[in-house]
């Protein structure tokens, strides 16, 4: 936690992708005065190209380098299943990954009735 807005503004410039950061994403050094604190905004327009656990990971790290540690994060809207399929076999190092071994994903294929071909 912090509240030096540079360093926010700066890991922000890092990662978003018109600075040279990572594709789709978006990122703004923002005051949170309502905490005391500052934050990293981030909008990831893409997630497939870069997925929202190799962006916090990123800010983590960067953040780490001046002695901060990341006091939470928030999710404003949704997030796609797959997004959080890929941070699972990503930060939980599985092989081999199928989606059909996530529970949701196995029910509701066999709850969809078979696509019949006309």
């Amino acid at each position: 936690q912090t509240t030096n807005l540079n360093l926010a503004k700066s890991i922000a410039r890092q990662i978003r992708a018109s600075s040279g950061g990572f594709p789709a994403v978006k990122a703004l050094g923002l005051p949170l005065e309502s905490r005391g604190l500052v934050q990293v905004s981030t909008n990831l327009t893409d997630f497939e190209k870069t997925p929202p656990h190799v962006v916090y990971a990123e800010v983590s790290r960067l953040a780490a380098a001046h002695g901060v540690q990341i006091a939470e994060s928030e999710l404003i809207g949704l997030m796609p299943r797959r997004a959080i399929e890929m941070a699972a076999v990503d930060l939980l190092k599985l092989s081999d990954f199928d989606s059909q071994r996530v529970l949701e994903n196995r029910i509701q294929s066999l709850r969809s009735p078979p696509h019949s071909v006309s």
